[in-house]
């Protein structure tokens, strides 16, 4: 049996409210991460995620990469998102229980990476539970120690845009065909019916 958390970045959009009405039919709990100034574009569709018991973390206020800036821009970066999150679940009438945060493109702040961590544990950030997680290479990059959420599992779904051209990897493994058969017919398949049209390879 494949378990998992589903989480999701960039809250809140317009199709929040569908989404979490999805969710809710199909009983699947998420953790949603909000950037602050989406949240502050989509105040009622956040509003409404909050009231209906969804959990939100804390995806910076600007979204940018933490490497990229200051040690002190990434705390405003974070104390601001906070700010915009207290007053949500304020205005919602529900108590904030978790504190979950996750970087922006799981940029951990490069050289601050460690002044980071310690950060998000003086103040309370909460970490979500990874101790079931079996990939080795978990342990090895020090993410089960890490307070941040990260994942294991990248659906890259905003690669999904008009006029654009990709390169697509599927992988030929007799596990997943185990799991899923015909797990690639159904990836190919909904590629197809969408329009996305396949070509032959060029060499320069």
């Amino acid at each position: 049996m494949i378990i998992a958390l589903l989480t999701m970045d960039d809250f809140s959009t317009g199709n929040t409210p569908s989404i979490v009405d999805y969710l809710e039919e199909k009983n699947i709990p998420v953790i949603m991460f909000a950037w602050g100034q989406n949240v502050e574009r989509n105040h009622d569709e956040a509003l409404y995620a909050v009231k209906k018991g969804i959990i939100i973390g804390n995806h910076s206020y600007t979204h940018p990469h933490f490497s990229e800036i200051s040690f002190d821009e990434g705390v405003k970066e974070i104390e601001k998102c906070e700010s915009v999150l207290d007053e949500l679940y304020k205005e919602a009438g529900v108590r904030r229980k978790y504190k979950p945060f996750r970087f922006p493109y799981g940029d951990k702040g490069g050289e601050n990476k460690e002044i980071f961590q310690n950060y998000l544990v003086e103040h309370s950030f909460d970490k979500v539970d990874d101790t079931n997680i079996p990939y080795s290479w978990w342990k090895e990059n020090g993410l089960d120690k890490d307070i941040d959420t990260f994942w294991t599992y990248d659906f890259a779904e905003y690669n999904i845009r008009p006029d654009s051209y990709h390169i697509l990897l599927l992988h030929s493994h007799d596990e997943t065909e185990e799991m899923v058969p015909g797990y690639y017919k159904k990836i190919l398949d909904e590629c197809l019916a969408k329009g996305i049209e396949f070509v032959t390879p060029d060499f320069l």
